[in-house]
């Protein structure tokens, strides 16, 4: 059974979304504040964790970037901001999606799902392009034979590029393989903000940007 951490102050909004992921056979574990949270996280194991922004003792940016740094769980914000500049900073500590305030529960349990579901065992497989190497059974990226840290969107998104070396990858199919959407509830920045991301972390010039088509991984790729 998949494991949720909810990290959200206000009481009917945590009791409903825990009663919703129940139903869809979730186990959750549910914390109000970041203190909660934090001790949580260290005495379970969990899957993802969905956390609001704004909490009473601290920021729940603080708490995801503190996840990120000791795993790699999935990581998803719940926020009442809607700036590009927030959406940014959360996306800059590791997180895989956000939902801006007020939301569908639906749309949330549509995304979480998603995000639960998107990731698939490779059977060993190994993708190398250059010196990035991609290991699909352990889920570990390198670069020069250094590890390099990805959250699993991140690597969702670098696998997709890969698979589909020298093909240009619109906004609509990265949102739709990566996300495991049609880009109906995700911001229009998310695939631009993610591809920054990601290239920042690899150091690479083989994601270009094809304007007013999408993107292209321009290297050769060889699966191994």
């Amino acid at each position: 059974m998949k494991k949720i951490l909810i990290v959200e102050d206000d009481n009917n909004l945590n009791r409903g979304i825990s009663l919703r992921l129940g139903k869809e056979g979730y186990q959750v574990y549910s914390a109000f504040t970041k203190a909660e949270a934090e001790q949580i996280f260290k005495s379970e194991t969990v899957d993802m964790v969905i956390c609001d922004i704004t909490l009473p003792d601290g920021s729940g940016l603080e708490f995801g970037k503190a996840v990120r740094e000791r795993s790699d769980v999935l990581l998803l914000y719940l926020t009442a901001l809607n700036q590009e500049i927030d959406f940014i900073n959360g996306y800059d500590t590791g997180a895989d999606d956000y939902m801006t305030k007020p939301f569908s529960l639906m749309v949330l349990i549509s995304k979480v799902n998603a995000l639960m579901h998107r990731l698939h065992d490779g059977d060993g497989m190994r993708y190398i392009s250059g010196d990035i190497e991609v290991r699909i059974k352990d889920m570990q990226v390198t670069k020069n034979n250094e590890p390099v840290t990805l959250s699993k969107t991140e690597m969702q998104l670098l696998l997709y590029l890969m698979k589909n070396a020298g093909k240009i990858a619109s906004k609509e199919n990265i949102l739709d393989q990566v996300w495991g959407l049609d880009g109906q509830f995700v911001d229009d920045n998310t695939v631009a903000v993610n591809i920054s991301r990601l290239k920042n972390k690899l150091g690479t010039d083989q994601i270009s940007n094809v304007r007013g088509l999408g993107y292209i991984w321009t290297g050769q790729v060889k699966q191994l």
